[in-house]
């Protein structure tokens, strides 16, 4: 595969830099240590990690593996990664978030191969990151192609449109359409089932756009230009059609909101219930 010069590498002196090398040290360490386990997975851990010279080119490798088919293969795909990643670096800054996220919100993982290697959330939310980048730079086939394979693959279709933050957990995955003039911020969780989504055959803005600290539960659905401010919890279940004030819970279908203290972050906290204390300490808004 050829590369080109890593624009990123030149910072050794960044902050970020510095974070995602000692996750790419940590990977390698975790890749080896699974290979010991389970010798069976030498030639997966080898190719996709162990081989690789940074972080970089192990995703690229293993998007390509994951996504590549009849349509595009594995190489075009690695390829197609590189140099969006050289041309933008800051989406190696979006993928280390996201690791960070998945490792401190999901106690079912607790390395960070686990969502580099097989959880589809992840790999949906790094393949967005590519088509997104393809798409304000006019290659929007290209970037439909990658949109089409990841919602094959992984179940969860993000149109590349839309507009994602740094460290976002989507958990299980399956199930998740988020629309193309959707705004998710940074630090926010998603879990599986979840739709965002527009109404009206008009352009413009028609999709939500959720602010930093969001938490979604499982299946809630929420439709139309509308806003969920930051640290909400939008309940399990829950159908969304109106904004949602900040720190505030929406629950039911249709949803009330729910004014009070809501978790001071609902994303990290990633509790989908609301108990009878809570209905009691706090003011409904119909």
């Amino acid at each position: 595969m050829d590369r080109a010069p890593r624009l990123w590498r030149g910072e050794a002196t960044s902050g970020r830099s510095a974070a995602i090398d000692l996750h790419w040290h940590r990977l390698r360490g975790e890749a080896e240590a699974a290979m010991a386990r389970e010798p069976a997975l030498t030639s997966l851990m080898v190719s996709t990690i162990l081989d690789q010279p940074d972080l970089a080119t192990a995703l690229a490798t293993r998007l390509g593996q994951r996504l590549g088919g009849d349509e595009l293969s594995a190489e075009t795909i690695s390829r197609t990664v590189l140099r969006a990643i050289d041309a933008e670096p800051s989406i190696l800054e979006g993928v280390h978030a996201d690791l960070k996220a998945v490792v401190e919100r999901d106690p079912a993982s607790g390395r960070l191969i686990e969502p580099f290697l097989f959880f589809k959330g992840f790999s949906a939310i790094e393949t967005h990151r590519v088509a997104h980048h393809l798409w304000l730079a006019g290659r929007r086939d290209m970037a439909l192609v990658l949109q089409s394979r990841s919602s094959s693959v992984f179940q969860t279709d993000i149109h590349p449109g839309a507009l994602l933050g740094r460290g976002i957990f989507i958990d299980h995955a399956t199930g998740v359409v988020i629309g193309e003039t959707a705004e998710i911020e940074d630090e926010v969780s998603i879990l599986q089932d979840v739709t965002l989504g527009g109404t009206g055959t008009h352009t413009g803005k028609r999709h939500p756009t959720i602010r930093t600290g969001v938490m979604i539960g499982a299946g809630a659905q929420i439709f139309g230009p509308v806003e969920i401010g930051a640290y909400s919890k939008i309940a399990a279940g829950s159908l969304v059609t109106t904004s949602v004030p900040a720190h505030s819970t929406a629950v039911g279908t249709p949803a009330r909101i729910v004014l009070g203290d809501a978790p001071a972050n609902p994303a990290r906290n990633m509790d989908q219930m609301l108990t009878e204390r809570d209905y009691s300490a706090f003011t409904w808004v119909i």
